[in-house]
Parts: structure tokens; C-alpha cells; sequence
């Protein structure tokens, strides 16, 4: 499934549904958003014929489930029973809020999830009461225990820093998951609110979030090919980082980069990595040219690109009767005319002329 620009689609993001159990700032206004009909989901069986479709006639390798708030449905694990049962080797991932999982981990896990993200914002109960809206905290830690009990590894840790609220906890953030074995991944803050009020002022970039780790650990690039993933991954060391040595990072520099930072302090010399963090800086270090992703919205439309200003309806046609080669044909036809970024022909989020997109993230799917 290749675009204009050249860049293969091989990773689904397929959003099962629009309607979430939380009202985080940075996504949705308090009162919430109107949601889609149930007659307007898909479902589980069209969903399996979307997904197949995409491995077997575009070249799909990998499937992340998406809301909204997947746990919202009752039918999550047959859904998943029934891609797994279709595609034995299929990686299929979920990104979840947690809440819930403590009692439906196990069932995903035998009905063939791989994997699991969650989203976590602070550790701090008053902290994640102010940004979430609601009085959750107790019950995401507990289910994103239960994730890595029942083998949904490696269990990954979205965060979102915002500025004066919950960036002094980056370091925090990432020793509380160090701890436990879970792959923490820092997260620009993204124009993709439904209140339209996001200011590039505001935000928390890349380079703040390393300077913030920098007070606590050393980081180094990764070594590992990024092969267009969208979090650029970074070496964790016992710090703080110093003003002497060379070769690493524990400041401001831009992946690949080096500022002096000195050696593993407490680590002693050669100690290896304490893990690895990731910051997925969609703003300030964008990662557009080597996109490989193709998203399905809860009612069946592909975006071609999170920052789209067009869907293309491909459940209207299945609906129709339509075969699987004029559904792949309509796929195709969509990621072909992907934007080269953001939305537009050159990244620029922070621009003047971007333009935010209608929808907010829960009702495209992250």
C-alpha cells in the first residue's frame, strides 16, 4: 500500500470505537462529545473482513485497536478471537486507558491480543484527577499491572506531558516504569483537542522532556533501527547527566546528536542501560517521511493521516456488497494521495497556515 512519497502502509490502526470513560483536557471538552450509533460501528465480523483485506490483499503486518476507549466494548475480545482465529500470526496490539482491565486482561489475552499500551499521565492522584477528569488513578495502575500478569508484554506506557502541570514528573514517570520492566513513551502534546485550544507556547517538547530525565538519568541514543516507528528510543543510564564526556545525551539534543553528559554515574563504567524510553515528538522532530501507518475510524473511513482534513468511506462500500478486491481497490486509491505531512505537503504543525483537523483524536483514533 504505497503513497505518492513512496512509504509502504504496514501497520493498522483501526479504531473500534469513538466513546471513552474519560475526559482528558488534551482530548475532549468535560461534557464529552456526541457519539456514533451503535449501527454506525463495525462490527466484529466486518471488522475481521477489514483486517483481512488489509494482510492478505495490501500488505498489513501489523494491527493496533484503538478508541475512543476500546474496553468500552463489551464485544472487545471477540473481536480480537476473531482477527486472531483469521490471522494466527498477526501482531494485535491495544491502546487502552487501563480501566477495566483488571478484570478483562486475562480474557484479551486468550482471545489473542499481543500486547498492550496504556495511557498514563501522572502518578499523582490529584494530578491525574485535574487532566483526566475523573478519580481514576487507583484503577489504571491496577489494570496495567494485571496487563503484564497476564502476559501482554511488553506492556507500554503512553504520557502526555503538559507545561506547569505534570512535566516535573517525567522523571518519576520513567523510574515507576524502569521498575516494573514497562516501556514508558513520552508523547508531544498534539493539536488535536476537541476544544481547539492547543498553543505551540504551551507544549512540552522533545527537548524539554530530556532535559526534564536529564536531572535523573543519562540517556543515549538506542542503537536500534527506528524502521519508522514512531517513537524515537533512547538508552536509560543511572545519572544525572554531568557537564563532561561525550558520545551521549541527557540535555536538549536532537536525536543522534551528541552533548557532553559524562560517564554512568552510579552505574560504573560499562554498566549496561537500566532500559530504554521513548519520545514521540510529532511537533518538533517529525517523523512524516518514514510513516507507515494506515488508520480505519470507528464507522469504517480511512485516514490516510492522523492530521487528514479527508476520510474515505470503505464500511458504506462492504455494507454495499462490495468484493474484497474493490475494497483493497478504494484502500489503495485513499493512501495513495496521503499527504506528505501533517496534514499537508511539508510538516509544519507549529506553523501558521496548520490548520487542525474537525475531529479530535478520540473520535479518529490514536
Amino acid at each position: 500500500m504505497v503513497d505518492r512519497h513512496g512509504r509502504r502502509a504496514t501497520d493498522l490502526r483501526l479504531s473500534v470505537i469513538d466513546k471513552c470513560n474519560l475526559r482528558c483536557t488534551y482530548c475532549m471538552p468535560a461534557d464529552g462529545l456526541p457519539w456514533l450509533p451503535a449501527s454506525q460501528l463495525m462490527s466484529p465480523a466486518e471488522i475481521t473482513r477489514i483486517v483481512t483485506v488489509g494482510v492478505d490483499r495490501l500488505g498489513i503486518t501489523e494491527l493496533r485497536l484503538t478508541g475512543g476507549e476500546p474496553l468500552v466494548r463489551g464485544d472487545l475480545e471477540e473481536i480480537i478471537a476473531a482477527v486472531r482465529a483469521t490471522h494466527p500470526q498477526l501482531p494485535i496490539s491495544l491502546t487502552t486507558n487501563g480501566i477495566g482491565l483488571t478484570t478483562r486482561a486475562p480474557a484479551l489475552a486468550a482471545a489473542g491480543l499481543s500486547r498492550i499500551n496504556i495511557s498514563l499521565d501522572s502518578l499523582d492522584a490529584a494530578t491525574f484527577r485535574a487532566l483526566a477528569r475523573r478519580d481514576r488513578l487507583a484503577q489504571v495502575l491496577a489494570g496495567a499491572e494485571a496487563a503484564a500478569a497476564a502476559g501482554l508484554t511488553p506492556v507500554k506506557i503512553n504520557a502526555v506531558l503538559m507545561a506547569g502541570i505534570n512535566d516535573h514528573e517525567a522523571p518519576g514517570l520513567l523510574a515507576w516504569a524502569l521498575e516494573r520492566g514497562f516501556a514508558l513513551r513520552f508523547i508531544e502534546q498534539m493539536p488535536l483537542d476537541a476544544d481547539h485550544g492547543w498553543t505551540r507556547e504551551e507544549m512540552v517538547t522533545a527537548a524539554q522532556i530530556r532535559a526534564r530525565l536529564a536531572t535523573r538519568f543519562r540517556l543515549s541514543p538506542h542503537p536500534g533501527a527506528r524502521d519508522g516507528a514512531p517513537a524515537q528510543l533512547w538508552d536509560v543510564h543511572p545519572g544525572p547527566a554531568t557537564s563532561t564526556g561525550a558520545g551521549t545525551t541527557g540535555t536538549g539534543a536532537a536525536p543522534g546528536g551528541t552533548t557532553g553528559t559524562g560517564d554512568d554515574a552510579g552505574g560504573g563504567a560499562g554498566s549496561g542501560p537500566l532500559g530504554t524510553v521513548g519520545i514521540i515528538a510529532s511537533v518538533t522532530e517529525p517523523f512524516c517521511a518514514d510513516c507507515t501507518r494506515t488508520r480505519i475510524t470507528a464507522e469504517g473511513r480511512i485516514r490516510s493521516c492522523l492530521f487528514s482534513h479527508q476520510e474515505v468511506d470503505l464500511l458504506e462500500l462492504l455494507r454495499a456488497g462490495a468484493t474484497d478486491a474493490q475494497l483493497a481497490e478504494r484502500w489503495q486509491a485513499a493512501m495513495w494521495v496521503k499527504p506528505a505531512a501533517h496534514g499537508m505537503d511539508r510538516p509544519g504543525l507549529d506553523s501558521p497556515d496548520y490548520v487542525q483537523p474537525a475531529r479530535s483524536m478520540s473520535a479518529i483514533g490514536g
